[in-house]
Parts: structure tokens; C-alpha cells; sequence
């Protein structure tokens, strides 16, 4: 099986304090522009600056800086900044910056995990070494999480007895880089008691299925974030397919792109679906259609 995932990924950096670079992929980039005329939001987040229109539509503007603990732009910072509008989880929401710098293209293999050390609170999903200086990779499902924390809450999904018994009958194995995701589809999971392996990137989770089948009790649903430090989305898929010591698993593809490029390379990768963070009822249904295709 010949590889078709050894493609480089676009990344975005910009500044928000000092020298230090931040980056988030392209793919979650819809435009970028000067700071337009903003309307004020009452009783919103202190980092949520106001909203403009996007293409008819109403989209929050956040101060990035502020909202993962700098100094807020001044009025005159303002003026020289740029917006960042994005689609990421179903949203559209604008970021404003202090400096856009360049675009790059990285592997994901060249990007590394964030040490332990930085906390859960730290804001960063991995780490990119760009001729010497250190990028660090925005996590913005988790900055969303603090500015909108009901927007991270999991709907209640109702299921049958039998959809129920017939998930708890399988070995699901979640995999995200992202806390905030994580525990999303833990907590859709947890609610109906159905268990599941998780783990944060591809590395342990393609060491998790080679361990599981080698016990006898092999992996029947992969649910894997496609952009993760190390062995991405797409590779893990490509791997998993192109090992034939594995009984294959159901793999679902479960991303905050919002991108028919995504679809498009999960296709390639071998994966059976691609799905747009987070819709748990989507997800669950998703799963449901991997049972039927257990032998």
C-alpha cells in the first residue's frame, strides 16, 4: 500500500507577545484581515472584544493574547493588529493577533509533545523547532473551552438498550491530543458506561492496538484527531491499514477541520468516515455503523 500521507502541513504564525511565535493550521484558516469596525458583546468574556460580520454572518472577535493570559491590546495595539478568522469545531470565530508572520510548511512528525511540565493549563498542543526558534502549536479547542465553556458540554444522546450493550461489547480506542476533546468524547462514552482506551497521540495509540491484539482482545473502533504531534491522524490510519497484524478496525477520522480535504485524505488514508467536531449523537451513530461491519 503505497503511502499518500507524506505531505507537508501549512501552519500558520503569528505573534501575540514579544517575540515568541504561535502557529495553527491553515486548514482551519478562513481569511485573514486588518481589525474591522466591531460591535460590542454585553456580558461576554473579558477577551471577546466584540463581533463583525463574515461573509453575512456574526462572528465573535477574541483578543488571543488576552484570553491565554497576556496583556490585552491597547486601544493603539489594536489599530496595527490583524484578525485570524477561523472554522474550527463548527464555529467561525475571529482572532485578533499582534503580528501575522509567515506561513510554513512542517511534518507533524517534526512536531513534539509539550512536556508534562507546562501544566494543563498551558495553551499548547505541541512544540516545532523552525531553525532554532521554538513554535508553539495554539490549542484553540481548549482557549474556546475557557471564553464558551457551555459550548464544550456533550448533549445527552439517547440510545437503545441494545445500540447501548451492543458498543459496550466492543473495544473502542479514542485518540486526541486536545484535553478538551478528550474529555468530550470521554464524557459521551462515560455517560452510557461503555468503555474505552484513550490516550493523547498516534505513537501510544498504534502501540495500544499492536499490545490489545497481541492479548487476544484487538482494537474494533479507532477514534483518532487528524492534526497531533508525532504520528498524525493520517498516518496512524495508513499504518493500521498497511499492518497486517492487526485485525482491522473501524477507523474514524473525528477532526476540527471543517475542510472536504480532510474527508478527502481520510479516504486515501483507508479511514471509513471523516467527522467534524463535536456532534455526540454523529459520533455515536458513527460508531454504531463500525458494529454492523464487525464480522
Amino acid at each position: 500500500m503505497s503511502n499518500p500521507t507524506h505531505q507537508a502541513q501549512k501552519m500558520l504564525l503569528f505573534g501575540l507577545s514579544g517575540q515568541k511565535s504561535f502557529a495553527i493550521g491553515t486548514l482551519k484558516v478562513r481569511e485573514i484581515m486588518p481589525l474591522p469596525k466591531l460591535t460590542k458583546l454585553p456580558h461576554s468574556h473579558p477577551s471577546v472584544i466584540g463581533t463583525t460580520t463574515f461573509r453575512g454572518s456574526a462572528v465573535p472577535v477574541i483578543d488571543m493574547g488576552a484570553a491565554v493570559g497576556y496583556p490585552p491590546l491597547t486601544h493603539e495595539e489594536l489599530q496595527q493588529s490583524s484578525v485570524i478568522v477561523t472554522d474550527v469545531q463548527r464555529k467561525e470565530i475571529g482572532f485578533v493577533v499582534r503580528s501575522v508572520r509567515q506561513i510554513i510548511e512542517a511534518d507533524w512528525k517534526q512536531v513534539k509533545r509539550p512536556p508534562t511540565a507546562l501544566g494543563k493549563r498551558a495553551f499548547v498542543t505541541g512544540l516545532l523547532d523552525l531553525d532554532g526558534e521554538v513554535i508553539q502549536l495554539m490549542d484553540v479547542e481548549l482557549l474556546l473551552s475557557m471564553v464558551y465553556p457551555s459550548a464544550v458540554e456533550v448533549d445527552e444522546v439517547v440510545l437503545t438498550d441494545v445500540q447501548r450493550e451492543t458498543l459496550k461489547s466492543l473495544n473502542i480506542l479514542l485518540v486526541d491530543d486536545s484535553q478538551v476533546a478528550r474529555k468530550q468524547l470521554s464524557d459521551v462514552l462515560d455517560s452510557k458506561d461503555i468503555p474505552y482506551f484513550v490516550t493523547t497521540n498516534g505513537d501510544e495509540a498504534l502501540q495500544i492496538m499492536l499490545d490489545t491484539a497481541t492479548e487476544g482482545r484487538p482494537i474494533d473502533i479507532l477514534v483518532s484527531d487528524i492534526e497531533m504531534p508525532g504520528l498524525d491522524g493520517y498516518e496512524l490510519a495508513f499504518q493500521v491499514r498497511d499492518n497486517s497484524s492487526l485485525k482491522q478496525p473501524y477507523i474514524i477520522l473525528h477532526t476540527s477541520l471543517n475542510s472536504e480535504m480532510s474527508v478527502s485524505y481520510a479516504n486515501q488514508v483507508g479511514a471509513n468516515e471523516a467527522l467534524t467536531k463535536f456532534d455526540a449523537e454523529e459520533l455515536l451513530q458513527a460508531m454504531l455503523r463500525g458494529a454492523e461491519q464487525k464480522p
